[in-house]
């Protein structure tokens, strides 16, 4: 039994015993976090040098991709090192900010609200689009994101690391999370972060109830567009967020919501990496292989790339 003054540690959940087999995460977390951040970054440097992606939703999935690399920087590289040294601690102020980042980009949620937003506008009121989503608008919108959920993180880890931890400091999960310190809470003080929990879910449920509302808008407009070719076009728009946001929601959900009948270690592992390690990596595929727009400036970019390096090739020959 330890107390939460004198810990300075915790110990997280290791991949497998087997030295192989940590060595095979190693490479595999590796690979995940490489296309992660090549897929990121090649997003940030099409959004940010192509004009024809200097528009709300451009605005709106450039900020997704820096979740996006701040999730995956958050969780993996600790795994990784892990792995790699076979080891499974973490001290308690890198937990503590782990915890942190990893709840500040929960403002994910918010983003992809914002860009369920731009979408019903776009779609159902196109005539009012550049009023109400112009360059100040956007601005304000991904500035109450960030901020909500800075203030959002810094809630959740002062109230969480506020608690006695009295219950060892084994925590059943590769990276620091909330539900799993809450289990070594020794007080019935977590009953504020349990309050806090609610909370944070019944907004997480108004912002899904929001998205379905505005998709159920959206699909009722485009199925009024008489052209086919119309119809095809506005659902080209909408489906990479939709894929996006079901990837989001149903890993999450079921990795939270889960009968504890079907629960087991393993199981929950898994479960963490889908939706904490995958969906970073994915969300760039998902917008680049739906988005003409953005394949188009992704394509101009590397080839302007690979027609500089063959000029820097010839000329330095």
């Amino acid at each position: 039994m330890s107390n939460s003054s004198s810990l300075t540690q915790f110990l997280l959940l290791a991949f497998a015993d087997r030295r192989e087999l940590q060595l095979l995460h190693f490479w595999l977390f590796l690979a995940i976090s490489l296309a992660a951040l090549l897929a990121n970054g090649l997003i940030l440097s099409a959004v940010a040098c192509d004009h024809h992606l200097h528009t709300p939703m451009g605005f709106f999935l450039l900020n997704l991709s820096l979740t996006d690399l701040g999730c995956i920087c958050t969780t993996v590289p600790k795994a990784m090192h892990n792995s790699l040294w076979d080891t499974t601690t973490i001290s308690y102020m890198g937990c503590a900010t782990q915890l942190f980042f990893f709840v500040f980009i929960s403002a994910e949620f918010s983003l992809l609200t914002i860009m369920c937003y731009d979408r019903y506008v776009a779609i159902c009121k196109p005539l009012h689009y550049g009023t109400l989503l112009g360059s100040r608008a956007c601005a304000h919108m991904a500035a109450a994101a960030w901020a909500t959920g800075f203030l959002y993180s810094l809630l959740h880890t002062a109230n969480t690391f506020s608690l006695p931890l009295c219950q060892g400091n084994a925590l059943g999960q590769f990276f620091c999370e909330i539900p799993h310190i809450l289990k070594l809470s020794c007080s019935h003080s977590y009953i504020r972060e349990l309050g806090l929990l609610l909370i944070s879910i019944s907004l997480a449920f108004g912002c899904f109830i929001f998205i379905v509302f505005s998709y159920v808008q959206i699909f009722r407009a485009v199925l009024r567009i008489p052209s086919q070719q119309g119809r095809h076009k506005a659902f080209s728009t909408c489906l990479p967020h939709l894929a996006v946001v079901s990837l989001f929601l149903s890993t999450g959900v079921f990795a939270y919501l889960k009968p504890p009948s079907i629960s087991s270690p393993s199981l929950d592992l898994a479960l963490s990496v889908l939706y904490s390690v995958v969906p970073p990596a994915l969300n760039p595929l998902i917008y680049s292989l739906k988005n003409q727009e953005l394949k188009d400036a992704l394509r101009k970019m590397m080839t302007g790339c690979f027609s500089g390096a063959i000029t820097c090739l010839f000329s330095g020959v």
